[in-house]
């Protein structure tokens, strides 16, 4: 369309140079294209005077930033090569990089620490870290688990990280009053092949529920009978050693199979002669919804290893030790009030095969129940049954119970009383009150549910 018009007005314009007459059509032509180039013209006047006036009110807004912005402060005086040299005043500490750091991606040079700087600067390189600590005290009578009147019974340090995408680490470091250990100390690796959950390290071994808890998860000041007559007491079952577990998948239930592989030493409980006298766990978990506010888990447990008797002979006779358990647990948390009412009831069963002498064996076994209802937001009543042999009590069992109150001022700490009555088969009974606080300062992460 454009060439037919230009065509029809240089027809126009040679006509007119030439004195011809110009057809009527060209001169309708010639007046479009006029009234083409005026709008043009127009639109062009009408977008450079919009241009002007944002551009003018850009300028008046750096001009008014300009007038605001204070003055550069003058440069600070130099500094001599002693004063180059000190170190950072408390009110300006810094956090230095490792060396290399910078050609990782990571901050270059030295990071400022100020308040709440910390939180970016030191997670950079830096372990979640906690630590818990664990005052007990104790009044009454007890011949044969005679507690201290007041002791800072532990103080647990944790240190928690992400090491890649594909591990994590976990160390707990236990001080006590009568010396330091590594209460666990674990690598785990979440994306093996075949959906395995791998721990290499010192931990805790799965066997049923309470051997698996650190003192401070307790619901009780101390742990049941059985417990402490049959799976080791405080220190339980835990070793040097490799884990793995798998969820096994079914349309009913979530279940979990754990095996344990542990270098055969675990208190009073397991001993290894030489290197073959390794320690063995086994594990299996389900759990289940009942109702939207409460569940069940439930387990089995074995372990097998060498019995600690064979230490004392003049020659390793590798006499072995057996553990079988059952436990249960029931949960209900009412949604609408979970802040302020839920209950727990536990349970565990636990028989042992201990072969004393040579293919002569001692089979004692034991149980506890409990229950603890959260009554208020800050309050929990609870109440535990105990009932066990021992390795040295025949077929007699001790029987005791206790009854436990616990306040909670906040998620970082808890003030715990509890009464506790044991009759005992080889002492006098046993009364006491014993008493709890505990405290917690840092980012503890959360143990198995």
């Amino acid at each position: 369309m454009r060439t037919i018009r230009c065509v029809c007005a240089s027809v126009v314009v040679a006509g007119a140079l030439v004195g011809l007459p110009v057809p009527a059509d060209a001169q309708e032509n010639v007046q479009a294209l006029r009234q083409g180039l005026d709008q043009l013209r127009r639109e062009f006047d009408a977008m450079q005077q919009d241009y002007g006036q944002r551009l003018a009110a850009l300028e008046a807004k750096l001009a008014a930033a300009e007038a605001a912005t204070p003055a550069t402060p003058a440069p600070p005086p130099a500094v001599s090569q002693a004063a180059t040299t000190a170190q950072p005043t408390p009110t300006q500490p810094t956090a230095q990089i490792p060396p290399g750091a910078e050609g990782a991606g990571g901050p270059s040079g030295a990071l400022p620490v100020y308040g709440a700087a910390v939180g970016a600067g030191s997670k950079v390189f830096n372990p979640d870290i906690a630590v818990i600590g664990d005052f007990l005290g104790s009044a009454g009578h007890n011949e044969v688990n005679p507690g201290s009147p007041l002791e800072l019974h532990e103080s647990e340090a944790s240190f928690q990280a992400v090491v890649d995408p594909y591990a994590r680490a976990d160390f707990f470091i236990s001080f006590g009053q009568e010396g330091v250990a590594v209460e666990e100390g674990y690598l785990t690796f979440n994306a093996l092949p075949g959906g395995l959950l791998t721990k290499v390290g010192k931990m805790r071994a799965a066997f049923g529920k309470v051997n698996t808890m650190h003192n401070h998860i307790l619901p009780w000041t101390d742990r049941p009978l059985v417990t402490e007559n049959l799976v080791g007491g405080e220190e339980g079952i835990s070793d040097a050693g490799i884990s793995v577990a798998r969820l096994i998948s079914n349309p009913w239930f979530f279940l979990e199979a754990t095996g344990q592989v542990f270098a055969g030493n675990s208190g009073d409980l397991f001993h290894a002669d030489d290197r073959t006298d390794l320690t063995y766990v086994a594990h299996l978990r389900g759990y289940h919804d009942i109702t939207e506010d409460s569940n069940l888990d439930f387990g089995f447990s074995f372990a097998h290893g060498n019995s600690p008797s064979a230490a004392a002979a003049a020659e390793p006779q590798h006499l072995k030790a057996d553990l079988y358990g059952i436990d249960a647990t029931y949960r209900w948390r009412p949604l609408q009030r979970s802040i302020y009412r839920s209950f727990i009831g536990r349970g565990e069963w636990v028989w042992t095969r201990r072969e004393v002498e040579p293919d002569l064996f001692a089979t004692p076994r034991g149980m506890y129940v409990s229950g603890d209802y959260q009554f208020a937001r800050r309050w929990t009543a609870g109440a535990r049954y105990d009932r066990s042999q021992s390795l040295t009590s025949g077929d007699d069992y001790d029987t005791g119970g206790a009854a436990v109150l616990t306040f909670r001022p906040s998620e970082f700490s808890q003030v715990r009383g509890q009464y506790r009555h044991i009759n005992y088969v080889n002492a006098p009974a046993a009364n006491e009150f014993l008493f709890q606080f505990q405290f917690s300062i840092g980012a503890h992460g959360a143990h198995p549910f």
